[in-house]
């Protein structure tokens, strides 16, 4: 997807955002049998079932899909029940739990991973993390890679106050890198790809969420009201989920620019199929096993979504996005469905 609206999106950038009645937020009635599902241009697997109308064949319900171009515009989708179920980052869910939208968190798209990293420039002199005090990094504030840059550096006991970190958009990133202006940059694809020509990766967002547990992500969330009514729906879109990522990870290497499976990916994200099978691999996606476990959306407070969601909450609020920071975002992650899809 267009990065620059992913820094956005992940930020949670939403604007007077209330949550509605729960009467409001029942367009899909389970009797109706139809769903609205909101989506982005995020490159992921289940495109391809999205695209040959797997949901409807499974479930038997009337699927309508509505490309929303970020996930402050998904949250808002779910709060005003224009949709019942909906793609979105890490932020905005977090901004969209912390102000109350009546949501849940029940399936992992993908864990950024490697697809976000800090790079530092080749003859810095910088070979780990405690050497960039009184370095300059390059960043776009408020974004997935603002909020590692900040979680890499505590958890090397580096004090970002020592750290000049620079507020710059990818485009200006990039200038800035090529011009000598900065030192290292937490950054995403296309930059990503060309400062590692002239740089070396310290540490990628998989590498940050493993030592510290505050991972980044997208994921889907549903409207709870309308998961509570359409459990059965809910159980059964999750294994659709669960087996187009299995697809793709038993079969990556036959996921190339001219498999049917890129196209559709490509044709539904809106990118370049020759460009997809890189950007899929830099991301992980967890299987229902490790989505169930701890480790994502099972454990409740102690759930790595659950401490994810509010560390990224707590970062959300010193940018001042949002003003309140919930003590247990629990609440917000729902494992039964994926739970119902490993039990059966």
């Amino acid at each position: 997807m267009n990065r620059i609206v992913r820094a956005l999106l992940r930020a949670g950038a939403l604007v007077s955002l209330v949550a509605l009645p729960a009467f409001l937020t029942t367009a899909a009635q389970a009797d109706t049998r139809e769903v609205v599902i909101a989506y982005q241009d995020m490159v992921v697997p289940w495109r391809y079932a999205q695209a040959t109308g797997e949901v409807e064949k499974a479930t038997g319900y009337k699927v309508t899909y509505r490309k929303l171009a970020s996930g402050a515009d998904v949250i808002r989708a779910l709060a005003s029940g224009s949709v019942q179920l909906g793609e979105a980052g890490s932020s905005p869910v977090a901004a969209g739990l912390s102000q109350g939208v009546d949501i849940s968190l029940f399936w992992i798209l993908d864990n950024i991973n490697d697809a976000e990293a800090l790079v530092v420039r080749n003859g810095s002199g910088v070979t780990s993390l405690a050497q960039l005090k009184g370095k300059k990094i390059g960043v776009p504030f408020v974004s997935t890679s603002h909020f590692h840059t900040l979680v890499a550096l505590q958890n090397a006991g580096v004090n970002p106050a020592d750290v000049k970190i620079v507020n710059l958009r990818p485009p200006e990133v990039a200038a800035a890198w090529e011009r000598g202006d900065i030192d290292a940059t937490y950054i995403w694809d296309p930059v990503l790809a060309k400062v590692k020509k002239s740089g070396k990766v310290l540490i990628t967002s998989g590498q940050v969420a493993q030592s510290t547990g505050k991972a980044t992500f997208d994921g889907f969330v549903v409207d709870r009201r309308f998961a509570k009514d359409n459990a059965e729906f809910m159980t059964r879109f999750v294994k659709v989920l669960a087996a187009a990522d299995e697809n793709y990870r038993a079969h990556r290497n036959t996921w190339d620019a001219a498999s049917p499976q890129v196209a559709a990916v490509a044709k539904e994200s809106g990118a370049n199929a020759d460009e997809v099978p890189a950007s899929l691999a830099l991301y992980a996606f967890p299987s229902p096993a490790e989505q169930a476990s701890n480790a994502w959306l099972g454990g409740g407070a102690q759930s790595g979504a659950a401490k994810s969601l509010a560390a990224t909450a707590a970062f959300l609020k010193t940018q001042g996005t949002i003003q309140n920071v919930l003590p247990d975002y629990s609440a917000g992650v729902d494992p039964q469905f994926v739970q119902r899809a490993v039990a059966h």
